[in-house]
């Protein structure tokens, strides 16, 4: 009989200790809480890269028709400057035309 007491008190400190035992592990719960803050700063840093991306972006577009403008601008000038230099010609054409009329009438 005393060695089913003695495996019965065993038994018992047995059962009372896996009672009293944690069954969380400490070092894993903080590796928890660590991974959870920097997901959440992740988080944060790639709402702020979004928007700095979506900035970028609409100051590319507002730069690229910038430069169409002054593309066409630039085109526009050189038309103008074409035009000017044929109205030049023409009118140089006509002085000299004017000069050779004016030469025969003062022969």
């Amino acid at each position: 009989m005393k060695t089913e007491t003695e495996k019965e008190k065993k038994l018992s400190f047995a059962i009372n200790k896996l009672k009293s035992l944690k069954l969380q592990n400490p070092s894993l719960k903080t590796n928890l809480e660590n991974l959870n803050a920097q997901k959440n700063q992740l988080e944060i840093e790639k709402k702020e890269i979004e928007e700095k991306y979506q900035n970028l972006m609409s100051e590319h577009k507002a730069l690229n028709q910038k430069l169409e403008e002054i593309k066409q601008q630039k085109l526009d000038e050189q038309k103008k400057e074409t035009e000017f230099s044929e109205k030049i010609d023409e009118l140089n054409q006509e002085t000299d035309t004017l000069l050779e009329e004016i030469d025969k009438w003062q022969m």
